[in-house]
């Protein structure tokens, strides 16, 4: 019963050396970081295939396109990444076609490059926060290795002053070292599936708005 309870995670946590310990916290904050990204991406991620689902439909569905855009404008910082491309293209659309000196290709040029602008900065916003789960998952499991290491070489160094070593003198020590390990594993591998996850569905996102891109290109042309 002893061995159990000298065995146990919070009493290994507790004896394990100062350097353990401060990689075990660090293990511990990283993760809790992890997840609050975790969830906060998950969120942000789904809010925008479904507002960029509702958008598309909307504008095949609606064939004028300002009043499409005065929707756009209402809706004001609720407005999905896909409503703020459109309202950057015709924007810039509207306004170059007001001058009259301005040849067409002019017109469709600068109307391009305000939305890709405008995705440029979508995208940045999409993917803020997947190179810290990219970070956390590549390194977590070093760092832990690392406090391992460490404790196991402290383990060790303590049996100099054993006369005759036993698993009793060497199992402490070790199962202690190993904890930060597993710490480790715990912090990279939701991170990792996370950022595998998320990263995909921003790729297919992004290839979603170059698409919507080009095809509103074409309905500017024809309004030429």
């Amino acid at each position: 019963m002893d061995v159990i309870q000298d065995l146990s995670f919070v009493h290994l946590v507790e004896n394990a050396s100062v350097l353990v310990q401060l990689v075990m916290g660090l293990l511990l904050l990283v993760s809790l970081l992890s997840w609050w990204y975790i969830f906060l991406k998950m969120f942000t991620v789904r809010r925008a295939i479904r507002q960029s689902a509702a958008f598309e439909d909307e504008f095949w569905a609606n064939s004028d396109l300002n009043d499409l855009y005065h929707q756009v404008k209402n809706a004001g910082m609720e407005a999905g990444s896909m409503e703020r491309i459109f309202s950057a293209g015709i924007s810039e659309f509207a306004k170059l076609k007001k001058k009259g000196s301005v040849d067409n290709n002019a017109i469709m040029d600068g109307a391009r490059r305000a939305m890709r602008a405008t995705y440029q900065r979508e995208m940045d916003h999409l993917e803020s926060h997947l190179s810290f789960l990219a970070t956390v998952g590549s390194v977590s499991p070093y760092v832990g290795l690392f406090g391992t290491v460490w404790g196991i070489m402290n383990a060790f160094r303590s049996l100099s002053s054993v006369g005759q070593a036993t698993l009793a003198h060497v199992a402490p020590g070790i199962a202690e070292a190993l904890v930060a390990t597993a710490m480790g594993l715990f912090a990279a591998i939701p991170a990792v599936v996370a950022y595998n996850r998320y990263a995909h569905d921003i790729n297919r996102l992004s290839t979603r708005f170059e698409s919507f891109m080009e095809e509103f290109s074409n309905v500017l042309q024809r309004q030429q």
